[in-house]
């Protein structure tokens, strides 16, 4: 290609042409129309083609074109990709070549491979976008703070909370974490809505979107001054109808063939604490949501063992950032960190 020097867009200062609303580019033109009309600029006019940015620089747009045709394996494929032209991207990769004065794809009627010189440079490539799209994202954090809408049960954010979120302020500051508590079955109803962007919940039944974290198991809790008569029904404080604790406490009892009735029943742990803490029912937990002064109980009072349930956690795929990438594995982490049943 020939590459005129001294070129000088009509109309730019030392041009001596001055020209009223010039845009030989076509900005308002379909993009078929406005990258053929791009292609004749850079054509004839290369070396100093302010659209194209023909500076000797290795632009963004050029490195995406480069990982395009080379991921995709073609020129065909690598325009649709990127919406545009087969023949703009072309001139995309001869540009980049003309200004690293090398051959970077090898071509024939058939294939277009990288050359030794192109697979080289594909790491850096990759590498130098990935470092612009993270700056990118920084600086949009610094903008507009990201929110994050993580729902978990009331028993888990006692447990986990403590230890997450001054992770997150310290590690994401830019991160803006609304917090929902919930029995699980609302809560993954809630996810699959799209109410909430993040979930922790126990499992009821397999799902699409669960990433299971690990078994707990259930325990009995009650306070140690906590003594029912054996022959009268068992007091409990319990979640409502829909938890997973209460169907597996009842479950069990009812095998066991043992009375039990619920004078309190509540979604907050707030509400499931104090009466057990004042000695007044048992309840069912996991063992790092024992309330101070409670403990485990079920062998002191004659209790049917207790199953493991799984923790799963649930992310919205339709989230794509550093810190929501950040967040779901933090939470994972914290799960994780509690061992298992």
């Amino acid at each position: 290609m020939m590459r005129p020097s001294g070129w000088v867009r009509p109309g730019a200062p030392g041009s001596g042409v001055a020209v009223m609303g010039w845009d030989p580019v076509g900005r308002g033109l379909s993009d078929a129309v406005r990258d053929r009309r791009l292609e004749s600029i850079c054509e004839t006019s290369y070396s100093r083609c302010i659209y194209c940015d023909g500076s000797s620089v290795m632009t963004n747009d050029l490195l995406r074109a480069f990982l395009a045709v080379a991921e995709s394996g073609g020129f065909s494929p690598a325009a649709a990709l990127l919406n545009r032209t087969q023949s703009a991207v072309s001139l995309q990769i001869k540009r980049l070549e003309a200004d690293l004065g090398v051959t970077l794809f090898a071509r024939t009627s058939r294939s277009v491979t990288l050359t030794a010189e192109g697979r080289r440079l594909l790491p850096y490539a990759r590498r130098l976008l990935t470092l612009a799209d993270h700056a990118r994202e920084e600086v949009a954090r610094d903008r507009a703070p990201e929110r994050i809408r993580f729902g978990l049960p009331g028993e888990q954010a006692e447990t986990y909370l403590p230890g997450l979120l001054p992770r997150a302020r310290a590690a994401q500051p830019g991160l803006q974490i609304e917090i929902v508590c919930d029995i699980s079955s609302r809560l993954v109803a809630a996810f699959q809505a799209g109410d909430l962007d993040v979930i922790l919940a126990v499992r009821h039944e397999p799902t699409r979107t669960g990433r299971p974290l690990g078994l707990k198991r259930m325990i009995w809790v009650a306070h140690p001054d906590f003594a029912p008569d054996p022959a009268a029904p068992l007091a409990l404080a319990l979640n409502p109808e829909g938890c997973i604790f209460r169907a597996h406490a009842l479950a069990a009892l009812g095998r066991a063939g043992r009375a039990w009735h619920e004078p309190y029943v509540s979604t907050s742990p707030i509400g499931l604490n104090q009466p057990v803490s004042a000695g007044l029912a048992a309840t069912v937990k996991t063992r790092p949501s024992v309330p101070a002064g409670c403990v485990e109980a079920g062998a002191r009072l004659g209790l049917p063992p207790l199953d493991a349930v799984q923790i799963d956690l649930h992310a919205s795929p339709a989230l794509v950032s550093e810190g929501f990438d950040w967040f779901v594995e933090a939470v994972a982490e914290e799960v994780r960190a509690e061992g298992a049943a």
